[in-house]
């Protein structure tokens, strides 16, 4: 993974290979501006002094995780790659939590008083907590990113699969139905609804086909929620054979199709439910947005000849995909959304009765919780060096914890490596 490098201004330059960074370091000529994502600031150099070519961000949004590249348009060399954790699912839990604490607590002191909830306005584009927090974590690291990298585009996989263009042959064409993308829609889906592996026998990391669950001699149609995928030796003893008849020594597995078969997609509704708002926050920073779909980004990589994770997922993504990308030695940088602490003063127990209060100080001797430290104990059971992050209390003493194991430091042994942002690092 390359350097992001800065000139005297603090413009940005073309990210340089990992090894010239160490060098220009060593010499003195540079200095360390940034830990995640490495960034160094050169001491004598200025943008107007140096050529600098135009790079792409790329995005492949997901429920859980987002994959994002930065790829130099010229070359198809990949310089950066992250994978966003998002934390959705738990603020969607704190927030049932405390609801659930608010009605008890109602329900105690004014019984008699009916809840409201018809007097409240939403502003234009508003999104669910946990689904606004998926949009911001991606529009913070492309925002991070613009300051460190010469970035010119941006590309956004919009829809992970055409569902209505699926569904309605008829919409656009059987042109376009049967183009060499068709495929990838379909089969993208069917992987994602059935867990990439077959329904049938369980088998997994073999090639699939797409199978009738209703045999087409028997009626069934091509709609998508007909269709499922099986593993070669499922497919041929099935035959045409009704799913309730193949399966009738299975019962538990024949549930499991039929509730699947009519089940929705929650990832992909959470994806789908952000991607417009994702697009217009992409848009208003100016630079021009590509848009893809989910089987254009599988065309991709496997024309490429690429394995699937998040960040290859997102280098994909799009019509301006070079057709040969750089990625030997990319690892990718592991985001992790932590949030900024919590702005709740009374902890409760389980019935919703308070049993501490914490202070609204954030900081204490220059530190605050989450922050990357380094710690050189000199003396006592733990004397050494150690990196890790700290919790602050409101004496001398923090807690480091680190490599597994947690004790406390002195805070006249730290030094700060890294602020906390809200966010995890690990490669």
């Amino acid at each position: 993974m390359r350097v992001f490098v800065l000139d005297k201004n603090l413009n940005p330059l073309d990210p340089c290979h990992p090894a010239r960074a160490r060098e220009l370091l060593q010499k003195g000529r540079a200095k360390v501006f940034k830990r995640y994502p490495f960034t160094i600031v050169l001491q004598d150099r200025t943008v107007e002094e140096s050529t600098v070519h135009p790079h792409r961000i790329k995005i492949d949004p997901g429920s859980k995780t987002t994959g994002i590249a930065v790829v130099q348009e010229e070359t198809g060399r990949i310089t950066t790659a992250l994978e966003v954790s998002h934390r959705g699912q738990q603020i969607k839990d704190a927030l049932e939590s405390r609801r659930a604490l608010r009605r008890g607590r109602r329900n105690r002191k004014t019984r008699y008083r009916k809840p409201r909830f018809l007097n409240r306005t939403r502003k234009s584009g508003w999104l669910p907590p946990s689904l606004e927090s998926r949009v911001t974590n991606i529009e913070t690291w492309v925002r991070r990113i613009r300051k460190v990298c010469p970035v010119t585009a941006i590309s956004q996989e919009l829809v992970r699969f055409d569902l209505q263009q699926m569904q309605n042959p008829e919409i656009s064409g059987v042109e376009y139905q049967r183009g060499e993308l068709f495929g990838f829609e379909v089969k993208e889906y069917l992987l994602q609804k059935w867990g990439r592996k077959c329904p049938y026998c369980g088998v997994e990391n073999v090639p699939f086909e797409i199978e009738h669950i209703l045999a087409k001699s028997k009626g069934g149609s091509n709609r998508v929620s007909n269709l499922c995928l099986s593993c070669h030796s499922c497919n041929q003893a099935k035959g045409n054979k009704p799913v309730e008849e193949f399966l009738k020594k299975k019962p538990e597995v024949l549930k499991k199709v039929l509730a699947q078969a009519k089940a929705p997609l929650k990832d992909a509704t959470a994806v789908n439910a952000t991607r417009w708002e994702l697009y217009r926050r992409l848009q208003s920073t100016g630079l021009p947005v590509e848009v893809g779909s989910g089987g254009r980004t599988k065309f991709n990589r496997k024309t490429r000849g690429i394995e699937k994770t998040h960040w290859t997922d997102a280098a994909c993504v799009g019509e301006s995909t070079p057709s040969q990308l750089l990625l030997k030695g990319v690892k990718p940088l592991l985001v992790k959304a932590k949030g900024h602490g919590r702005r709740q003063r009374c902890g409760t127990d389980r019935y919703g009765f308070p049993i501490r209060h914490a202070p609204a100080q954030k900081f204490f001797m220059g530190f605050q919780t989450g922050d990357l430290v380094k710690a050189e104990v000199l003396a006592g059971k733990y004397a050494g060096t150690y990196t890790g992050r700290i919790a602050i209390r409101f004496k001398p003493s923090f807690k480091l914890t680190t490599g597994g194991k947690s004790f406390d430091v002195h805070a006249k042994y730290l030094k700060t490596i890294h602020r906390s942002d809200g966010y995890e690092y690990t490669f």
